[in-house]
Order: structure tokens, then C-alpha cells, then sequence
């Protein structure tokens, strides 16, 4: 009880420097690509916290995955290190006696990652998504930033905008380009807003500016000043439910459709709370260090380790998407793969330790007593 208890403290603060690193690094680089979509005009700007909130959420089953395997890992290594385990085995005790701790330890991971991997990663995807999709939705004029150039939906018209006023979609010193089969035409007005129209055709209102409109490289261009111009936009349909990308889908929906989009994404979810419990096991035969050598080694085949098996689940999930593999066939020969090389690399480590036995350390003991006298007789 003293051993699990001093073992799940050091577990605990291993796993806690592990995640604070790890989730720092992952909410940092998120950031920096949810900070450049917005100053690139692809989402709002003051969508970001919650982009980077849903973002977060997506990537923790990963975060905790990684944090359990490094944790174990270090933990296992440190004992090598310190000499520890020669006491651990020469007590006659195995490498498997770790087993119960380290799943006490890990269990509330695992369980925590098939929450999030069944229910909270789905629910940020979608609401991800929709706040992307409320953003595109919008029509080109809304979507300009005050002094930036914007593309609009139909990569026919260029807008810039020197300022907003209120909380309406009113902007002032107007500038749009338009390129179609008539030339190009240039307005600038003082200020403009979005206008709809009894039917719902929504119109872009200017005022007080002028139009000039001609070919590229001709002479000729025609100028016309106005008090009031309408250029009608467009904005995007908005996506039905059924176009909804299946990684948002919830569980109970993924489970009622046959298709390979789904029954792939059902792998990868299944996959991740068994990632987690094997990759627990492994770090224990796995976290053997020499105790004359440095450790970094150990993180570093870590990390190839733990990023080889995603990638090669990832695999499995593209050719159950491709229709290449049939569900049945694909989740489980390469978990089933790792447990076998989990329960391999036990059994080998309990061979190598075994002369650390007592009975094995007498044995020896007695047989260099009986060569000593053999030689001291001749």
C-alpha cells in the first residue's frame, strides 16, 4: 500500500508537468492558425476565444493520451535510474506488479478520452463549423475589416473599407472592383450598407460616389457620379444538415449510418481509449534505462512509438474510408498487434531481471563459492 501510494504521487506530478506542457504547446500553436485565418478574413475576429476553446477540446484526448504514456514512462525510467528497480527485483518481485497502479492511475484518463472522443470532441467540431460557416454566410460587404482588401464569394469583386460606424453593417470610403464580361468597373463612394429587398435579394446601398467602368488598356471609360448606386450581392447558401462533415457527427448518428465515412470515424473514436490503456502498459516494460546511461532516449523512442501507432490507426481509418477495409476486419488486428508485442516485451523483461531472483542470486552465489574452492584445492 506505502509503494502505490508514493507511486500514484509521482504519477500524478509527472502527469501533471507532462499536460502543462504538452496542452500549452497545442493551445499556443492553435492560436497562432486561428490569429492568422482571422487577419486572411476566414473567421471573425472576435470568434477566436471560442474557435481556439473548440480547437483546445479537440485536441485534449490526444494531449491526455501522450500526457498517461510520458508520465508512466518517466516514472518507470526514474526508478531504473535511481537503482531502484535492482532492489524492486532482487526482493522477488515482478515487473508486472506494476500493472494494478499504473491502471488505477490511467483508468480515469481512459475514461476520461472515451468522453471526449464519443461526446465533447463531436460537439466542438460541429459547434466549430458553425461559427465558420455564420462567418461565410455573411455577405462580402460584412466581412470586410476596416483598411484590408477582401475577395468576395464570387471571386469577381474586391472591396476595401476605411471604416465602420454602430453596430450596422455601415461602412464609409468605399472602394469596389468588379471584373465580368463587360470590363471592369470601379466604384467609390462615401459610405455604404447592406439593403434586402421584399423579395429577400439583398442589395449593397452607396452613396454619394462615383463609377467608372471600361476594358483594361482602352481609352475609353465611362464616369458616372450618383447619390445613390445598388450593386446586388450574394451570400452563400447556407449547408444543410446532411452536408455536415462527419467528424461533427454525434455518436448515437455515426452508429445509424452504414456509410464508410462513418464507420471509419467509429474507428478512430473507438481507437482512442484503447490507445490509451495499452499505451499505458507499454510504458512499463518500455521505461527500462541503464542506469549508467542518460535517459532522454527513452522520451525520444517514446514519442516515435506513440506517433507510429496514431499515424498507423490513422491508416486503418483511411481504408475503411476508401472502402478498402470492412469495419470488422480493420479496428482490432492492430491493437490486437500492440498487446501482443505489450505482453512480449513482459515476459522478456522477466527474463532478463530473473537473475535478480534471490533463488537465481543463491544459485549463483553457491557456484562461485564451489569454482573458489575447486581452484584454492588445486
Amino acid at each position: 500500500m506505502i509503494f502505490q501510494r508514493a507511486l500514484q504521487r509521482e504519477l500524478a506530478s509527472a502527469a501533471g508537468a507532462s499536460f502543462t506542457v504538452l496542452f500549452s504547446i497545442s493551445v499556443t500553436w492553435t492560436l497562432i492558425t486561428i490569429l492568422g485565418k482571422a487577419a486572411g478574413g476566414k473567421v471573425a475576429s472576435e470568434d477566436v476565444i471560442a474557435l481556439l476553446a473548440f480547437a483546445a477540446l479537440n485536441y485534449l484526448p490526444t494531449v491526455l493520451i501522450l500526457t498517461s504514456f510520458i508520465s508512466v514512462l518517466m516514472v518507470v525510467t526514474r526508478t531504473y535510474r535511481d537503482s531502484e528497480m535492482v532492489v524492486w527485483f532482487a526482493s522477488g518481485l515482478s515487473l508486472t506488479r506494476w500493472i494494478r497502479p499504473v491502471l488505477t492511475f490511467g483508468m480515469p484518463i481512459v475514461l476520461l478520452t472515451a468522453l471526449l472522443a464519443f461526446y465533447a470532441t463531436p460537439w466542438a467540431k460541429q459547434k466549430s463549423i458553425e461559427y465558420t460557416d455564420r462567418f461565410q454566410k455573411r455577405e462580402d460587404l460584412q466581412q470586410v475589416s476596416p483598411g484590408q482588401f477582401r475577395e468576395s464569394a464570387s471571386s469577381n469583386r474586391i472591396f476595401f473599407v476605411e471604416g465602420v460606424s454602430g453596430q450596422t453593417a455601415v461602412v464609409h470610403n468605399v472602394f469596389v472592383n468588379t471584373v465580368d464580361e463587360k470590363g471592369t468597373a470601379i466604384v467609390v463612394a462615401k459610405e455604404g450598407s447592406i439593403t434586402e429587398a421584399p423579395d429577400g435579394t439583398r442589395f449593397l446601398e452607396l452613396k454619394n460616389g462615383r463609377r467608372y467602368q471600361g476594358q483594361p488598356g482602352s481609352p475609353e471609360f465611362q464616369t458616372m457620379e450618383f447619390e445613390k448606386y445598388s450593386m446586388r450581392v450574394a451570400s452563400q447558401e447556407a449547408v444543410s444538415a446532411s452536408a455536415q462533415k462527419v467528424e461533427a457527427m454525434t455518436s448515437s448518428d455515426l452508429l445509424k449510418d452504414p456509410g464508410p465515412l462513418a464507420r471509419a470515424e467509429v474507428l478512430w473514436r473507438l481507437s482512442i481509449p484503447i490507445m490509451c490503456t495499452l499505451l499505458l502498459l507499454l510504458a512499463i516494460p518500455l521505461g527500462f534505462v541503464n542506469p549508467r546511461a542518460g535517459s532522454s532516449a527513452n522520451l525520444i523512442v517514446a514519442l516515435l512509438v506513440f506517433f507510429t501507432y496514431q499515424n498507423l490507426v490513422k491508416v486503418f481509418e483511411g481504408n475503411v474510408k476508401q472502402g478498402k477495409f470492412m469495419f470488422g476486419t480493420a479496428w482490432w488486428p492492430l491493437h490486437l498487434l500492440i498487446l501482443l508485442i505489450v505482453i512480449g516485451l513482459f515476459a522478456w523483461r522477466a527474463n532478463v531481471n530473473h537473475r535478480y531472483h534471490p533463488r537465481a542470486m543463491w544459485a549463483r552465489f553457491k557456484n562461485g563459492g564451489a569454482q573458489a574452492r575447486t581452484k584454492g584445492g588445486v
